[in-house]
């Protein structure tokens, strides 16, 4: 039995014909069904995304509100304390950067003003800075502002350093 060319082309037709037709007919619709898969998985990665994303904005909000407003008058406020002189406020245990920041704009910059506080000038300032009614008082702001408004500055470090370690 011998095959002409024109049989040869045939056969072969016929053979890539049922190569198709048997790789169409094998998945049975597996690869669509993966397809489906792959997509609904993205689609909830997408989803868990955005929820993270959610959190942590409404985390940063709440944060912001916390930490208070730095207004327009941060800059003035931080400007006319340099100027007129101001004590390093930071150095009084309890008081941070952002927190002297917020007093300088309250009007506040020197040792004198902070130990001249009364009680409604205190719970004032906690209101201001987030803190807890009585922290002012607790972290004895007024005391340390007095040692160091004295020039006392060895026995504020001596009595307030060593309780900063401590904790």
């Amino acid at each position: 039995m011998s095959f002409t060319p024109n049989d040869i082309a045939l056969l072969l037709i016929v053979l890539l014909i049922g190569l198709v037709l048997g790789l169409i007919l094998s998945g049975r619709g597996k690869y669509k069904k993966l397809w489906r898969d792959e997509q609904a998985a993205h689609r909830q990665t997408i989803q868990e995304q955005d929820r993270r994303i959610a959190a942590a904005n409404e985390r940063i909000a709440q944060l912001e509100r916390q930490s208070g407003p730095i207004g327009p008058g941060t800059a003035a406020a931080v400007a006319g304390a340099a100027a007129h002189g101001r004590d390093d406020l930071v150095r009084i245990r309890g008081i941070s950067e952002q927190d002297e920041i917020a007093l300088n704009e309250a009007g506040y910059h020197r040792y004198s003003q902070i130990a001249a506080l009364n009680g409604e000038q205190e719970a004032i300032l906690e209101g201001r800075l987030g803190r807890t009614p009585g922290s002012i008082q607790r972290e004895e702001w007024r005391e340390q502002a007095r040692l160091l408004d004295s020039g006392k500055v060895d026995e504020h470090g001596r009595l307030y350093e060593r309780l900063r370690a401590d904790r």
